[in-house]
This record gives structure tokens, C-alpha cells and sequence, in this order.
């Protein structure tokens, strides 16, 4: 047998569960869509990525610089429109083992990690791979969170594109000038006054010797750092042909 009041109590249980399911779906409907549109977000660079083997992509900076106003300058040129010495420079200036390695290059990152505190702090150890990641889906900075994304893309490029093309795509993505030079291209013909093609093995030297910072360093007017660096790489290159021998094969 069931009391009035017990009658009553359920009746008023049941109308507040009814009332509170409609809510319920209402809040989860918005969580729905916010983990949809991340899952999207976080899967677009590796749809994308397949396309760039016949597509000519723009990095991250430079659509913010179109988006905002800001000066971008970028004629994208195959990589037998670039003098030989420009990629050997820029592999033995940033990264030696790019041939070696399947976009994420172990022993460099090992070494920089001893000689750091924590990723955060630690320099060096990012391949050319990585930073073509970095530059066409991520953003700048160093944080666990950025390279957390940055380690599969790096290893996905690697994979669905040849080496030949990473490092096409990278050299005309690279920022070489202080006021929104893209591409090497545009940083040959402001530092020169010629195009990639004619960039002599000394020239190129010093393009490479820029990468890490654009800004301050400058194969237009170079220092004496940035002239030191510019021998350096020049010897090592004539040192170290088989650094960009992967080039050739995947012609």
C-alpha cells in the first residue's frame, strides 16, 4: 500500500528527472560540436598533407601577415630553379642527417634534451621536417603542447611526401628577409639583386646562415658573425657533398 505523501513524493521525483533530461541534451549538444570541430582541427594537416605533394602551400605566418595587412613577399620556384649549393647549405647549416632520418632525427634531440633543463628550454635537435610542420600547421614559440603536435606531423611528412619535396616546400616557406621576404626567391633577389638559381656556393652560405633569425641577421649587409658562419657552412658543404645526396635520388 502507497501513502498519499509517498504517492506524491514520486510524482514529483519523475517531473523533476523529465525536466532535467531536456536540459542535459541541451548541454551535451554544444560539447558535441566543440570536440567535432577539434577532432577536424586536428586532423586537417594530415588530409592536407598529401595534397602538398602537388600543391604549392603558404605557412601559418605568412596567412596571418595577409590576413592582418602585413607585406608578403613569395614566388615559389621549383627546386632545380635553385642553385645546387643552396640546399646543401641549408641542410648542413640546420640539418646534417635530414637524409638519414624519418623526420624526427633522435640522436640531435637526445643531445639537445642533456643539455637542457626541459623541452621548453632546450635548443637545437629540430629537423627541417619538424620545422615545415611547425611553419604550415602549428605556430611559434617552444611549449610541450606545440611539440606533442609537431612530433607525428613531422613523421606523417615524412612519410606521405619525398625528401626532395619537404625541402622544396621548406626552402620556399622559410622567412629570409626582415620585412616579410618568404621563399628563397625573394630572399635571393633582396640580398643579391639575382634569383636562387644564380646564388653563388658563398651567397648561399650566407642565406643559410639567416634561417634563425631574419631580423637580426642580415646576407645583405652581413656581420661578422653572420660572415664566419657563412665560411663555416662553405667548408663543411665542400666537405660533405653526400649530405643532400637524397635530393638526387628522388628526382
Amino acid at each position: 500500500m502507497v501513502l498519499p505523501d509517498q504517492r506524491s513524493g514520486k510524482r514529483l521525483t519523475v517531473a523533476y528527472d523529465i525536466l532535467r533530461l531536456p536540459r542535459l541534451a541541451w548541454l551535451a549538444w554544444p560539447l558535441r560540436v566543440v570536440l567535432f570541430a577539434i577532432l577536424i582541427v586536428l586532423a586537417l594537416p594530415y588530409l592536407l598533407t598529401p595534397l602538398y605533394a602537388v600543391v604549392d602551400p603558404t605557412s601559418t605566418v605568412m596567412l596571418w601577415r595577409n590576413i592582418t595587412g602585413a607585406r608578403v613577399e613569395r614566388q615559389f620556384v621549383k627546386l632545380e630553379r635553385i642553385s645546387p649549393a643552396l640546399p646543401l647549405a641549408v641542410l648542413i647549416a640546420e640539418d646534417g642527417r635530414f637524409c638519414e632520418h624519418y623526420g624526427i632525427d633522435f640522436k640531435e634531440l637526445r643531445a639537445a634534451m642533456a643539455d637542457a633543463d626541459d623541452l621548453g628550454d632546450a635548443r637545437g635537435g629540430s629537423t627541417i621536417t619538424q620545422q615545415v610542420a611547425k611553419n604550415l600547421f602549428l605556430w611559434g614559440g617552444r611549449s610541450f603542447v606545440r611539440k606533442a603536435l609537431e612530433f607525428p606531423l613531422a613523421l606523417w611528412i615524412d612519410l606521405v611526401l619525398s625528401k626532395r619535396r619537404v625541402l622544396e616546400i621548406y626552402l620556399n616557406i622559410a622567412e629570409w628577409g626582415p620585412n616579410g621576404e618568404f621563399g628563397v626567391e625573394a630572399g635571393s633577389r633582396r640580398a643579391f639583386g639575382r634569383p636562387a638559381r644564380d646564388l653563388t656556393a658563398y651567397q648561399a652560405a650566407l642565406l643559410a646562415a639567416m634561417l634563425p633569425n631574419p631580423v637580426t641577421r642580415d646576407a645583405k649587409a652581413p656581420g661578422p658573425g653572420l660572415r664566419r658562419l657563412a665560411g663555416l657552412y662553405t667548408t663543411r658543404a665542400a666537405r660533405l657533398p653526400e649530405a643532400a645526396a637524397c635530393l638526387r635520388q628522388n628526382r
